[in-house]
């Protein structure tokens, strides 16, 4: 057992003052945490010139390093492909002794902490980790040739886990190329079907949150949806739950399942069908069609998918941006001919059900990565290192 500090070197980051133009849009990839979408960093959103890197506290990352969040995505980790500098919400760490430790064997160690790592966040509104926290965590440390062994191992499970994601990506990819082909762009609408205002062929419902000083509002059985449940294109579940008394006192609404749920606040442009029965904040509308036999609901969720840039870029707000309802209500909807959007229906109901079975393997893959990873570090905990 070893501690991270005495393992590895750690690199720190800064910022350049956004007040200098002169700092900005050079050939440094600077990375934040938005970056962390993978286990690799590959690039970054934005990029810093060399005069910006050498004034200020940021610091140039060669490719290879393990880099981590310290504050706001504690838990996560990515190897850099490329060098890059990095802001202060980041640590980059150097091994010391790369006859002692392998870094791909430290990278999926501190994988493996991250629910670990998270519980010792602290923070008012953002959750952050100190140095010492860092540097105090425990490594279990077999020898080298272990190491490079249990790394292999994971790197192994964990591509057929990426594959899995790859296949729901590239179906996901189909269904978008059908309905571009069958309709065209949702933009241009270049078929020049007749086009009407959303807010003339659907309803729009609106939400609430229960008092927070009311424990008897919170905890139930009413699923209670925000932005943060938007993590794909459905609802199937919430992070936190109401009573029924907390949705009588409140601004909030039942939502039936069959719903295109989408944020008008802080996750613009998304959108989700509701397969469950939810309540929902103020931050979300529900939106049913008034006529069915006009207006198909599959046909209208993913033409909003396909106008998602154009809300996000009618949102307004100093910090977090939002929509108004008149936006929502405004936008032009074309209206392609009903056995059309029929046909596009069959085929977009039997693709997500082969997207909902692919979702349950990669779950299940998931759940049997974590497994794996735990038991691994756990048996090097014990001195057990009977992995297969």
């Amino acid at each position: 057992m070893a501690l991270l500090g005495d393992l590895v070197e750690i690199t720190g980051g800064g910022t350049p003052s956004r007040k200098n133009a002169d700092y900005w849009g050079g050939e440094i990839y600077w990375a934040t945490v938005k970056d962390f979408k993978s286990l690799t960093l590959s690039g970054a959103l934005e990029k810093i010139t060399s005069e910006g890197l050498e004034n200020s506290a940021s610091n140039y990352i060669p490719a290879g390093s393990i880099i981590i969040p310290t504050r706001m995505a504690v838990g996560k980790a990515a190897i850099n492909t490329v060098g890059m500098a990095i802001n202060q919400d980041l640590k980059a760490l150097h091994i010391k002794d790369n006859e002692n430790v392998d870094r791909d064997y430290l990278f999926r160690a501190l994988l493996s902490k991250s629910t670990y790592l998270e519980s010792r966040g602290k923070g008012a509104t953002v959750k952050g980790i100190t140095l010492d926290v860092l540097r105090e965590l425990e490594i279990p440390l077999p020898p080298l040739k272990e190491q490079k062994r249990i790394a292999s191992i994971l790197d192994k499970a964990d591509a057929i886990r990426r594959n899995r994601q790859q296949a729901i990506d590239l179906t996901n990819q189909l269904l978008r190329s059908v309905f571009l082909d069958m309709f065209g762009d949702p933009v241009m609408n270049p078929k020049e079907w007749n086009e009407v205002a959303l807010g003339d062929v659907i309803n729009i419902v609106g939400g609430g949150t229960p008092s927070r000083k009311i424990k008897e509002y919170w905890g139930s059985d009413i699923p209670w949806a925000s932005v943060k449940d938007f993590s794909g294109t459905e609802i199937k579940n919430t992070i936190e739950s109401i009573t029924r008394e907390g949705l009588d006192n409140s601004a909030s609404n039942l939502i039936r399942a069959g719903s295109i749920v989408v944020p008008t606040r802080m996750a613009v442009g998304k959108a989700a069908i509701n397969a469950i029965d939810i309540a929902i904040n103020q931050d979300l509308k529900a939106l049913t069609i008034k006529d069915s036999s006009y207006i198909d609901m599959e046909y209208l969720f993913r033409y909003l998918l396909g106008r998602s840039a154009c809300l996000i870029k009618r949102s307004k707000g100093a910090t977090v941006k939002g929509i108004t309802l008149d936006v929502l209500k405004e936008l032009r909807v074309p209206v392609p001919p009903y056995k059309l959007q029929l046909s596009f229906n069959k085929i977009a109901t039997k693709l997500s059900m082969e997207l909902k079975r692919m979702e349950g393997s990669r779950k299940n893959m998931d759940h049997l990565f974590q497994s794996l990873s735990k038991q691994v570090f756990q048996d090097q905990l014990t001195n057990k290192t009977k992995v297969a």
